[in-house]
């Protein structure tokens, strides 16, 4: 199984980057560990959705959903510009992202994706601690778990000292 992480809320784009270097540097070592990929919806969905939806069963996905997002952004009506979407006119965006979260995940599932949803009350600072403790537990539990130190990362020392070597770097 591989694992992957996806969000309809774009301020969680850099907490899914920290948690894809967490994962992958702590668990990638033996040839062990998942996988782990992001998505960020629903600008991935045409790419990364249909590889969810039809591709290779290999993964198991886990979806951020908040809440509560601390702001309201509505669709404005614009009967000039014709471009058929005008049902969403007056429409909050994060309504419109929890229909197409929900939607998603009723899809992956029925699909036969393993899928998890992972509730954050809101975006703010407790929150967001919190949910980096969670996934970092989780990450030395599972380093341990799968036989692996998930606080050394041999392999990006390995790089580090063929990259130092390329660009003439003395050693210490």
């Amino acid at each position: 199984m591989e694992a992957e992480l996806a969000a309809f809320e774009p301020r969680l784009f850099w907490a899914q980057s920290w948690w894809k270097q967490l994962f992958g540097e702590s668990e990638g070592k033996d040839h062990k560990g998942l996988f782990p990929a992001t998505m960020t919806n629903s600008e991935d969905l045409h790419s990364m959705g249909q590889y969810m939806q039809e591709g290779r069963r290999i993964l198991i996905e886990t979806f951020l959903m908040v809440d509560d997002p601390g702001a309201e952004l509505r669709v404005q009506p614009d009967k000039a510009f014709g471009d058929r979407f005008d049902y969403l006119d007056g429409m909050d965006f994060a309504n419109i992202n929890r229909a197409a979260e929900k939607a998603t995940i009723q899809a992956h599932d029925a699909g036969g994706v393993p899928c998890i949803q992972l509730r954050l009350p809101r975006l703010d600072e407790e929150t967001y601690g919190r949910m980096y403790y969670f996934f970092m537990m989780a990450c030395a539990v599972s380093g341990k778990l799968l036989g692996v130190d998930p606080f050394d990362q041999n392999g990006v020392e390995e790089y580090k000292r063929s990259m130092f070597s390329a660009l003439g770097k003395p050693k210490n």
